[in-house]
């Protein structure tokens, strides 16, 4: 009698922000390929914000049956882009080095995919022509499952999922962010502007700051 084959095991770590998107991203995943194995990350805007979307995020990673939940605090980080960069760019800025941060978080927890709550035109710096700049910066495939929705249909999938009433309350993703953001940045535009910064001196910094919760 042929042995079964054991199915693959595929792990990818789920940026999570405390908010409505990113929750609801993670469990269409889950639904979709229950032997997916996730690991959380949070980046901690700290000293800019409290830590009350951290303690956010342990709760909605306990409702998800997320084990492991990674803190990066990247406060001071984010405030030299805003200071030595373009402001009109700073989503995309910020975003490309999340990623690149969450990209070495990855490979130490050997996880084939990010997974982000993005969507396309929920708040004005989430456009193709930014998500597709945003991209260039890792190697590492990113998933949005929630890329297509509109609001309503988030909300409405948080509370089937139970997440809602955690999400609830203001988000502090856009604490520093600029009023009127660019919509359609260039790519020679914001490597121009990542060139004002160390890049890698800021993602090691950044990676010094990882604390990992073990979400009971």
């Amino acid at each position: 009698m042929r042995k079964q084959k054991r199915s693959k095991t595929y792990r990818a770590v789920l940026l999570l922000s405390g908010g409505f998107d990113s929750p609801v991203a993670g469990k269409l995943l889950q639904k979709k390929d229950p032997s997916l194995e996730m690991v959380g990350l949070h980046f901690s805007q700290e000293p800019f914000t409290d830590n009350t979307a951290e303690l956010k995020v342990i709760i909605l990673a306990k409702h998800l049956g997320i084990k492991k939940v990674i803190v990066v605090t990247v406060g001071n980080q984010l405030a030299t882009l805003t200071k030595q960069c373009n402001h009109r760019l700073y989503y995309v800025l910020q975003r490309r080095l999340m990623w690149r941060i969450a990209e070495k978080i990855a490979s130490r927890e050997s996880a084939s995919y990010l997974v982000t709550g993005e969507n396309l035109g929920q708040v004005s710096s989430q456009t193709l022509p930014n998500l597709a700049i945003n991209d260039k910066a890792v190697v590492i495939p990113i998933l949005r499952p929630v890329l297509t929705m509109n609001k309503q249909e988030i909300l409405n999938l948080a509370q089937e999922f139970g997440t809602y009433e955690t999400s609830k309350g203001p988000e502090f993703c856009s604490v520093l962010g600029p009023k009127y953001p660019v919509t359609r940045a260039t790519l020679l535009a914001v490597e121009t502007e990542e060139k004002k910064v160390d890049v890698a001196q800021m993602i090691a910094e950044a990676l010094e700051t990882v604390r990992v919760v073990d979400v009971c």
